[in-house]
């Protein structure tokens, strides 16, 4: 789609509540190759799987290079009969110009079986709204100030996860947390930070990249003219 690669497999979340299944999903953004190689191009990986058994659904992604190769390897695994836990042991192809050490896939399987085993908790882009702004619960963005004042979800204070150890006393401890960052990593480290320190916090699955996204794009399509005109 112009210059983007949108690929699938499987069943998508929509399809999988429609049919009774009780499903959960990881969100994630790598690197299409080792970030410090030049001409990286960031994706968006969706992985959808059922609850308890943790069987294989289906799986969504978007970018440039390298879709085809990681869906096509999600494919695989579903046909196989993998579990999504089974996804982090896939011992895939690695240089630097054709992927990271640890492949956008085997990172999904990493996230899924850190849910499983309770290391972590998460909350959705459709959940944002519905969170409390009556200060029961802290809402942090984890990302540099820059970023946050690029745009934030509202009501999310921002807090640098780099300064998180030293000012984390500001932080209620009786009140759960709700972490974002942009793309989901730097608020998976500040919720294992806090949890280490007593906090109940959640991890945001997919990063304020993925929730502008999607709620710009909401935006923009209550207020677009008509295809090439202008709005007056």
């Amino acid at each position: 789609m112009f210059d983007l690669t949108v690929a699938a497999t499987g069943i998508n979340e929509r399809t999988a509540k429609k049919a009774g299944i009780d499903c959960d999903k990881v969100v994630l953004s790598p690197m299409n190759h080792a970030g410090y190689y030049p001409g990286g191009t960031v994706m968006t990986v969706k992985v959808v799987f059922e609850k308890g058994t943790y069987r294989l659904l289906g799986a969504q992604i978007v970018g440039c290079d390298g879709v085809d190769k990681r869906i096509d390897v999600l494919a695989t695994a579903m046909h196989a009969g993998l579990t999504a836990l089974q996804l982090k042991d896939l011992d895939l192809a690695y240089a630097p110009p054709y992927s990271s050490a640890k492949d956008p896939v085997n990172m999904a399987g990493f996230m899924i079986e850190n849910l499983a085993k309770g290391t972590v908790k998460q909350f959705h882009w459709d959940e944002v709204d519905a969170l409390p702004r009556d200060g029961s619960v802290t809402l942090l963005d984890t990302r540099t100030a820059e970023e946050y004042a690029d745009g934030h979800a509202e009501g999310f204070i921002n807090l640098p996860v780099d300064e998180l150890r030293g000012r984390m006393g500001k932080l209620p401890l009786g009140k759960p947390v709700y972490a974002m960052c942009q793309t989901g990593l730097r608020s998976y480290l500040a919720c294992r930070i806090l949890s280490q320190s007593g906090y109940d916090c959640c991890n945001f699955s997919g990063g304020y990249r993925l929730y502008g996204a999607i709620t710009g794009d909401r935006a923009a399509a209550r207020t677009a003219a008509p295809c090439g005109m202008e709005k007056q």
